[in-house]
C-alpha cells in the first residue's frame, strides 16, 4: 500500500518481519519530501524561504547597534535620526481627499475615478503611519516621548535596513528593503500625484497600485457600460 503519489513511501511487503522493516527504513530520503505530510513540492519553495529569512533575521539581530566610541563615528541614536529625517523628507503631504473627490466625482461612465479615490485613501494611511511612527521614534531619541516596544521594533527594522512589521501591516505586499521600499513608495505616490493633477492616464502602472483588483474591476465597468 504506497502512503505517497511516487510510490516512496510504502507499507512494507508483508511478511518481511522486522529485519525487512529495518532496512525499508534504511532506503527512505533522509530529507522528507512535502508529499509525505500530504503536500504539494512547492511546499519546499515555502519553508527554504522561510528558513532563509529567519537566518538572515538571526543574522541581523547579531549585528552592534551601538556605534561611536574612539573612532569617531555616529552613534546608533544620530544614524537612525539622520535615516528618519531622511525619509521623512521625502514623503509628500498627505493627499486632499475632498480636493480630490471634487475633482475626479464618482460616476457612472468613468470608474477610474473610484479607483484613484479608493488609492488615494489607501496610501494616506500608510503614508500616516510611516511617518507618525518616524516622528515619534525622533521625539523619543530626544526624550520627549517613552520609546514603546512598537517604536523600538520600527527603529530597529530601520537600522538593519528592514521594512518595519508596522508599515508592512498597512502596506502593499513588498519583499524590498528599506531603501528600495522608501524610493517604490514615493515613485506611487509620485504617480498618483500626475493622475490627480492632470486625468486619467493612458497608461496605467498596474504593479504601482496599492490594491490591483480594484483598478482591473473598474476597467471591467468602463468596457462594459460603452
Amino acid at each position: 500500500y504506497a502512503y505517497s503519489p511516487s510510490g516512496v513511501y510504502h507499507a512494507p511487503p508483508a511478511g518481511a518481519g522486522w529485519a525487512g522493516a529495518v532496512e525499508y527504513i534504511k532506503t527512505l530520503p533522509i530529507t522528507p519530501s512535502p508529499e509525505v505530510f500530504g503536500m504539494h513540492d512547492n511546499a519546499d519553495i515555502s519553508k527554504d524561504m522561510k528558513g532563509t529569512h529567519q537566518l538572515f533575521d538571526s543574522i541581523l539581530l547579531t549585528l552592534a547597534r551601538v556605534g561611536g566610541g574612539g573612532g569617531g563615528g555616529k552613534t546608533s541614536d544620530e544614524t537612525l535620526q539622520d535615516v528618519c529625517e531622511e525619509i521623512l523628507s521625502k514623503l509628500p503631504a498627505q493627499f486632499d481627499l475632498p480636493d480630490a473627490r471634487a475633482r475626479h466625482p464618482v460616476c457612472y461612465e468613468e470608474s477610474m475615478n473610484t479607483v484613484l479615490i479608493q488609492e488615494l485613501i489607501r496610501f494616506n494611511r500608510l503614508t500616516e503611519v510611516v511617518r507618525e511612527s518616524l516622528r515619534n521614534i525622533q521625539k523619543a531619541i530626544k526624550g520627549l516621548v517613552v520609546m514603546s516596544a512598537e517604536l523600538e521594533a520600527v527603529s530597529g527594522a530601520v537600522l538593519v535596513g528592514k521594512v518595519p512589521e508596522l508599515w508592512a501591516s498597512r502596506s502593499y505586499p513588498t519583499m524590498k528593503p528599506l531603501g528600495s521600499y522608501v524610493n517604490d513608495l514615493v515613485a506611487r505616490l509620485a504617480y498618483l500625484t500626475r493622475w490627480l493633477d492632470s486625468g486619467t492616464p493612458r497608461v496605467f502602472w498596474i504593479s504601482g497600485f496599492y490594491f490591483t483588483q480594484s483598478f482591473l474591476t473598474g476597467a471591467l465597468q468602463n468596457y462594459a457600460r460603452k
